[in-house]
């Protein structure tokens, strides 16, 4: 008979030996991986805090009225956000009126009409724009564009809308070049490529079968789209659209060139303004006071929730699309 090989006790103490040694590398894995997302939380925390601590000077000089308060004066210390509120607000919503639909009809063409030639050579433009820094960006609007606009675009657009009801209002007074507009315009060309490109993706997503059956059924291009392709990426087309938009809330340096740094509220496009993150940039280095200094840090408190609504409406969005 053959004999049965029994396990000596050294074999059985390598066996548990490598068994602790997983068990441990396995606990060592699992904290680790806590260690980190507890480090994302620990960080988020920690920006709100110093910015909250900083701010308290100015919340406790003007409460809830810094909010709402146009008034912006380093000379007398009165400070109010209105101002940079107002025009990231409007800035972000002209880049995104002119964006969306422009990085919507690049990703439609890329995806569904595009000759097989173009579609790496556009692609890779695309790429190229995203990878461009907003500096280079801020020189472009203000050196190129703003002189386009004040000679050629305000005056026609002060032409064509001045005397209109209610338009009137949104492209009067002088042609300055600068302002809500131009600012608006360069952060569409900006956040243009950011959305094409997830647009681009959650179309690709689309099941070929899907689009086969609707050419086959005698649907054109548009239909395909409108009715099949939008329908079943709403979804993802809701984060390109966020993504953007928090691109174009948090811009700052493309937006200092052009927007004019003026604190002050005004109906017209054509206006200088200014946004919270460009206010900060501007004007921090000559903060001669603590309540100076103090209500800058309240602008970005404020630019901190401001994005927090933002994320927070998307979620939102993207849970009410799913009910569909």
């Amino acid at each position: 008979m053959t004999a049965i090989h029994q396990p000596t006790i050294s074999e059985d103490e390598a066996r548990s030996t490598a068994a602790k040694r997983v068990r441990f590398a396995d606990a060592v894995f699992i904290r680790a991986t806590w260690l980190c997302a507890m480090l994302v939380m620990v960080a988020l925390l920690g920006v709100f805090l110093s910015l909250l601590i900083e701010s308290l000077p100015t919340w406790r000089e003007f409460g809830l009225s810094f909010l709402w308060n146009e008034r912006w004066s380093p000379a007398k210390d009165i400070y109010g956000a209105a101002a940079p509120i107002y025009g990231t607000l409007i800035t972000s919503v002209i880049g995104l009126v002119i964006g969306v639909p422009v990085s919507f009809g690049i990703a439609i063409f890329l995806t569904e009409m595009c000759p097989p030639l173009l579609q790496r050579p556009i692609g890779t433009a695309i790429e190229l724009l995203a990878g461009i820094p907003s500096i280079i960006y801020g020189l472009w609007g203000f050196f190129v564009l703003a002189p386009i606009m004040q000679s050629v675009v305000q005056p026609a657009l002060i032409a064509t809308f001045g005397n209109v009801p209610v338009l009137g209002l949104l492209f009067s007074g002088a042609p300055y070049g600068i302002g809500l507009l131009t600012a608006g315009i360069v952060l569409a060309i900006m956040v243009i490529p950011f959305i094409t490109s997830v647009t681009r993706d959650v179309f690709g997503t689309v099941p070929v079968l899907l689009r086969e059956s609707a050419y086959g059924m005698g649907m054109t291009t548009w239909e395909v789209v409108f009715h099949i392709i939008i329908p079943y990426t709403r979804r993802g087309l809701i984060g390109g659209v966020m993504l953007g938009l928090g691109r174009a809330l948090g811009e700052t340096m493309a937006v200092t060139f052009v927007i004019g740094n003026s604190h002050r509220i005004a109906t017209s496009l054509l206006s200088p303004a200014t946004t919270i993150s460009a206010s900060i940039a501007n004007e921090f280095s000559e903060a001669t006071s603590d309540l100076y200094t103090s209500s800058l840090v309240a602008l970005g408190l404020i630019l901190f929730f401001i994005t927090f609504a933002v994320l927070a409406l998307a979620k939102w969005l993207i849970g009410r699309s799913e009910s569909f």
